[in-house]
């Protein structure tokens, strides 16, 4: 279950991490082995999440022997966030709950969220007031900025081949929308 203590326009908001037109090609994404290296789970977690509907790879989905499921940059960081949920003790009843919410938000808006948990209950924050609200009850809790998963995720795919879900070749000397991010960052 994810409380949204969201009250409104989130006040202090962080920068977004995607200017408007660099959002991550819909079309663009990574087969299970390369999802599983990127969000540090093995190849028997991400089958079991997809095959109960976790976290369902949005790009493509396998049909039958031999095809191979193609997950989108907002389905990586969904299973990074999943990992890191699991690894603090959150039941999985729980995490089902933040993924469906999470799942229904857009990759600009998850950039202002931070996830934080008291090991029971996940909750959402998008302002520094809604963090200062919930560490106020006094309860030991652990946060997830969904932002620097992001940015963890972004520093990782350049060592992973990205595939077309339409078969169509990626060209280097056309650079998709996360290899112009990648260039961007490095030249400044």
């Amino acid at each position: 279950m994810v409380e949204d203590s969201a009250v409104g326009d989130a006040g202090g908001e962080q920068g977004e991490l995607f200017p408007d037109s660099s959002v991550p090609d819909e079309l663009v994404g990574y087969r299970g082995p390369a999802a599983c290296q990127i969000a540090g789970i093995t190849y028997r977690q991400l089958d079991y999440w997809a095959r109960t509907k976790l976290v369902l790879p949005s790009i493509r989905t396998a049909h039958g022997s031999g095809s191979q499921r193609l997950y989108s940059f907002k389905d990586l960081l969904v299973l990074k966030i999943v990992k890191r949920l699991l690894d603090t003790g959150v039941s999985l009843q729980n995490i089902r709950g933040a993924v469906d919410h999470l799942r229904a938000r857009g990759v600009r808006d998850l950039a202002r969220v931070t996830l934080f948990s008291d090991g029971t209950t996940v909750y959402e924050c998008t302002s520094p007031e809604e963090i200062v609200d919930l560490l106020q009850g006094g309860q030991g809790v652990f946060g997830i900025a969904v932002s620097g998963a992001m940015q963890e995720i972004s520093g990782t795919l350049r060592e992973f081949p990205a595939e077309r879900a339409d078969g169509a070749e990626i060209d280097p000397a056309v650079p998709d929308e996360l290899s112009e991010r990648r260039n961007a960052r490095r030249t400044g």
